[in-house]
Formats: structure tokens, C-alpha cells, sequence
């Protein structure tokens, strides 16, 4: 049995759930914080969440499990079939990521932890946000889903990234990046909705407590 090792606060970590979830595969949650530590680096080299362990080793980086998963599991797609159309998804994705979750990264402590960011890194994350949303709206179909009428695996980096980054941009910025973009509040509410999500979000709110606690205390 896959076994998915990392917290159920990480955005990155309920992407690969969200994916497993979708697809209707046995799977085995294994709480691990990452980190620098022997032990940490010995599942994951960079000691970052997710993880997925297989009965070949052990995966880390996002897109590269959720490509593992998909291309040696059964279930539902999360993939178009064709060659252009899995570019074209992977494009989106990759997309969300460099341009909203990472920027949208730099400005967190500030958002969710109650710690200053400097002005610099601030502006820096606005004009990189700005141009990032820009580029989803040009590039996104939406419909509904982000690269047509299949949820993918972009879905999924939409759905951990695009709420995250709009809390930064409310909180630490003082933009709404979606008072203009209809089509993308329209698929978060649609993700939001996925029979899935509730045990996500329970989950995630179940282990607050002991993640801040983590947090507080540096021990992981």
C-alpha cells in the first residue's frame, strides 16, 4: 500500500491526498514534518512534505508524485490522453506554482504566523503575483476546470495555491487578486465542493493545533 508521509496543513501534502482521494486508492497517512535531521533525510533528501513511499523507495517533490501516481496507478484520470493536452495541464500547473504559490510563499509569516516581512520582499511579491495571476487568466479555460472540462492535476495546485495566495494578498498586501476574475472564484467554489474536500479540510483543522505547537517549539 502507498503510504503518504508529511501534515495535513501542508497545501503541497493535500495535493497528492486530494489525487489518491480522487482516484479511490488504498493509501496510508504517516505524519512526518520533514526537516534537516538524519532521519528526515534519509525519505526525503531535501527534507521537505510530501512524501510518497512505494514499495520501490521513497518519492518526494509534488509534481514528480503526483506524475508517479498517475502513471503507475489505476482510477480516475487526472491527465487528458493525448500528448499536447498532459503538456498543456503540466504547463498550468507549473505556471501556478513558480508564479503564485512561491511568491505567495515569501509573505506567509506575515499572513498566517504573525511575524513581520520586510517591505522589499512584500513588493517583490506583489509585482510577481500581479503577473502571475495575469498569466493564469490568459492561459486557464475554465471549463469548468482549469484546463477544460476534466479536473487534472493543475486543479489541484489551484485549489492548494490560489486560496493561499489570495489570503496573502488580502492580509499582507492589500489586494484581492480575484475582484476581477470571476472564472477563477467560480473554480474554487466548484473545487470546494468536491465530496473530497471535507475530510481534507477536517483534517488539516484536526491537526492545527499540533503543527502551531511544532511551530512554537522548533521540534520537529
Amino acid at each position: 500500500m502507498l503510504k503518504l508521509h508529511g501534515f495535513s496543513v501542508s497545501n503541497y501534502y493535500n495535493m497528492v491526498k486530494l489525487a489518491l482521494l480522487e482516484k479511490g486508492l488504498p493509501f496510508e497517512e504517516v505524519t512526518f514534518y520533514g526537516g534537516q535531521a538524519p532521519h528526515a533525510l534519509e525519505v526525503s533528501p531535501r527534507g521537505k512534505v510530501p512524501v510518497l513511499e512505494t514499495e520501490h523507495g521513497f518519492l518526494s517533490e509534488t509534481s514528480v508524485i503526483l506524475d508517479y501516481i498517475e502513471q503507475t496507478q489505476g482510477g480516475k484520470a487526472l491527465l487528458p490522453s493525448d500528448p499536447f493536452g498532459q503538456a498543456k495541464v503540466r504547463e498550468l500547473l507549473k505556471e501556478i506554482e513558480l508564479y503564485i504559490e512561491l511568491p505567495a510563499r515569501t509573505c506567509y509569516p506575515e499572513a498566517f504566523f504573525g511575524a513581520a516581512v520586510e517591505p522589499l520582499i512584500k513588493e517583490r511579491a506583489r509585482t510577481e503575483l500581479l503577473a502571475g495571476f495575469a498569466t493564469l487568466k490568459r492561459n486557464g479555460r475554465f471549463a469548468p476546470y482549469l484546463a477544460g472540462e476534466q479536473l487534472t492535476v493543475a486543479d489541484l495546485m489551484f485549489c492548494f495555491s490560489v486560496d493561499l495566495a489570495c489570503a496573502v494578498g488580502k492580509k499582507v498586501l492589500g489586494i484581492d487578486f480575484l475582484a476581477d476574475f470571476p472564472q477563477a472564484k467560480a473554480l474554487l467554489q466548484l473545487m470546494g465542493e468536491n465530496p473530497h474536500m471535507a475530510r481534507i479540510v477536517a483534517d488539516k483543522e484536526a491537526s492545527m493545533p499540533a503543527f502551531m505547537e511544532m511551530i512554537r517549539s522548533g521540534k520537529r
